[in-house]
């Protein structure tokens, strides 16, 4: 996979995180189109493996939180939608996600979205930091 592809997949994996029941998630279908499979075959691919996803690394949306979400941001694909309310995995489903999809794709797609994850970090913590500073400049002259 060429450097360009990389790349692009890493955009758009930053723009697949999502906020779920305060954890930072990506959903099944947006997953399986990073890994170039489809949504059925990634789920299958899980429900074979359940013991590796416990409900800290994935979980399955409640009805609202979906309604919530399609709201916001996430459409349907035109074609009827879903018949079951998506996966979400968190930074180590995805991670467990390696051991179970074993492609060369998957590889470079999982690295690409750990990477993601952590530049996340990084940006909440500057964030923080940068909040917190803010708060002391204002004690400080008010």
């Amino acid at each position: 996979m060429g450097a360009k592809a990389v790349a692009k997949i890493g955009k758009r994996v930053e723009g697949s995180i999502v906020r779920v029941r305060d954890e930072r998630v990506i959903l099944d279908e947006e997953l399986a189109a990073l890994y170039g499979v489809t949504t059925k075959a990634l789920n299958q691919a899980v429900r074979r493996n359940r013991a590796r996803f416990p409900s800290d690394f994935m979980f399955q949306l409640g009805y609202e939180e979906w309604e919530s979400l399609r709201s916001q941001s996430v459409t349907s694909n035109g074609r009827g939608g879903r018949r079951t309310l998506p996966f979400a995995f968190t930074e180590q489903g995805v991670a467990m996600m390696s051991s179970v999809l074993h492609s060369r794709r998957a590889i470079a797609v999982n690295i690409e979205i750990m990477r993601a994850f952590v530049r996340l970090r990084a940006m909440l913590s500057a964030h923080q930091d940068l909040s917190r500073k803010l708060g002391a400049l204002e004690r400080k002259y008010d």
